[in-house]
């Protein structure tokens, strides 16, 4: 019997060993980049014109992850509404201004769209010809899927 209960110890000491070791093993991120993105002007109404986004967004990382959110940003754009010129909102987008990605495997890629990117006002009602410099997409977030 004692030798029994020694065995128990023995085994339960061992398995509490192997269950530190392996939770200080290295632990897996994730790891998201957009692998294409493509601005597009759209006409909005008469005299206003959006920038819209698409593209794709990949895994590289280890670990499957999941609410990928994707938007987009305009670094020259100014923040004034002026007439002819490029301008953003400096408000928290809203949601049709992001996409989210709900699950990824590693190397899986999946496309995303929004809206909204940038805003145009012209009274003449003249399409704008160049996009504006400085157009980004950004991964704003996502969670890493633990095993």
């Amino acid at each position: 019997m004692k030798t029994l209960i020694r065995l128990s110890i023995v085994g339960l000491a061992f398995f509490s060993a192997m269950l530190m070791l392996m939770s200080c093993g290295e632990k897996k991120e994730g790891k998201v980049i957009v692998s294409e993105e493509e601005f597009v002007i759209r006409q909005d109404t008469d005299h206003s014109w959006v920038i819209d986004a698409k593209g794709k967004v990949k895994n590289v990382g280890e670990v499957d992850v999941k609410n990928v959110v994707v938007t987009g940003y305009c670094n020259s754009c100014g923040e004034v509404v002026r007439n002819g010129a490029w301008f953003v909102s400096d408000y928290e987008k809203m949601e049709h201004q992001k996409d989210t990605v709900s699950y990824l495997v590693p190397g899986a890629e999946e496309e995303f769209s929004f809206e909204e990117v940038a805003f145009l006002q012209d009274q003449a009602g003249a399409e704008p010809q160049p996009k504006p410099e400085g157009l980004e997409v950004k991964i704003i977030s996502f969670e890493t899927v633990q095993e």
